[in-house]
């Protein structure tokens, strides 16, 4: 009896520790995170101008935002693009970097470190090295292509161009992902590998039968973060373009941070923000239902 009266004590006091190290982040999540949030789907209802008290409008917001706001589709339709070339194309170039990096030569340590730098400088520097890069009239690209005799386009001055330019720069920061599929590329066993070259199999099909099947979890980690980043894009396009030209590179997020601080619609910048919830959401999940079929545990049963 005095046991089960001391076990229980010991879960008691177990349990209090563990609330109180929870404490700090559930009293964060229900202040900063919960409240806010909750306020902005209430504020998505009204018409509120930081100026005067919000105005109770029902589903006015969503109702413009969906049928009288063409700007709205023209954004999420530049965002939708922007994720859809950006993210496997930085999926693919951070694969085979780490690939690469994950060779045993000499000095690898010093290359890893180069190739993941560019990921830890601040946007705001990059989008302003990456404008001059892009420059028509002076900009590096132009030049080089210029050597060779060829007119380099007008980039970010170039509705056409401008999407893609973007979409290229957001290779400047694949080292971070390299990181993430390095560590998962080092957790694949090496006699994977052995017994594969016993087997007869070339580099080409151990790399599509063992490594990239290997690394199908750390791809899907990646590719959830991509997306739901992709569909964040801000500060390349609020630095370089201002959405132009022609809309162009007016992406969502830029969108909404213009009608809630530009032109002070907090209840609509509200609404778009809860459609953009909604939308990366429903990304996240169609990732996820399809995981099954081309994910691979280790030691699952299943894909």
């Amino acid at each position: 009896m005095r046991n089960r009266t001391f076990k229980m004590n010991m879960r008691t006091k177990e349990a209090i520790n563990g609330y109180l190290f929870f404490s700090p982040w559930l009293i964060g999540l229900i202040f900063f995170l919960g409240g806010p949030i909750l306020y902005s789907l209430y504020l998505s209802f009204t018409s509120y101008n930081m100026l005067s008290p919000p105005k109770w409008v029902g589903t006015l917001n969503y109702r413009i935002l969906f049928s009288e706001d063409p700007l709205f589709w023209e954004s999420l339709y530049n965002t939708l693009y922007y994720v859809a070339f950006s993210v496997p194309l930085s999926t693919v170039a951070g694969v085979l970097m780490a690939v690469l990096l994950n060779q045993k030569v000499k000095g690898i340590g010093v290359w890893r470190t180069i190739f993941y730098l560019p990921s830890v400088v601040s946007i705001i520097v990059v989008s302003l090295l990456w404008q001059w890069i892009f420059d028509p009239s002076f900009g590096l690209i132009n030049s080089a292509l210029a050597q060779i005799g060829i007119e380099g386009p007008g980039w970010l001055q170039d509705r056409v161009w401008s999407k893609p330019s973007l979409i290229i720069m957001s290779l400047w920061g694949v080292g971070g992902g390299m990181i993430i599929y390095l560590a998962g590329l080092q957790g694949i066993s090496r006699e994977l590998y052995e017994a594969a070259t016993v087997d007869g199999a070339g580099r080409m099909r151990q790399f599509f039968n063992i490594t990239i099947p290997m690394l199908t979890p750390t791809i899907f980690f990646n590719l959830i973060m991509g997306v739901l980043g992709g569909f964040q894009v801000f500060v390349q396009a609020f630095i370089m373009t201002g959405g132009g030209p022609v809309n162009s590179t007016m992406f969502y997020a830029l969108y909404l941070y213009n009608k809630a601080f530009r032109d002070l619609q907090m209840g609509y910048a509200s609404a778009m923000a809860w459609v953009l919830l909604v939308i990366s959401l429903m990304f996240t999940l169609l990732i996820l239902r399809t995981s099954k079929s081309w994910v691979y545990y280790e030691g699952a049963d299943h894909k």
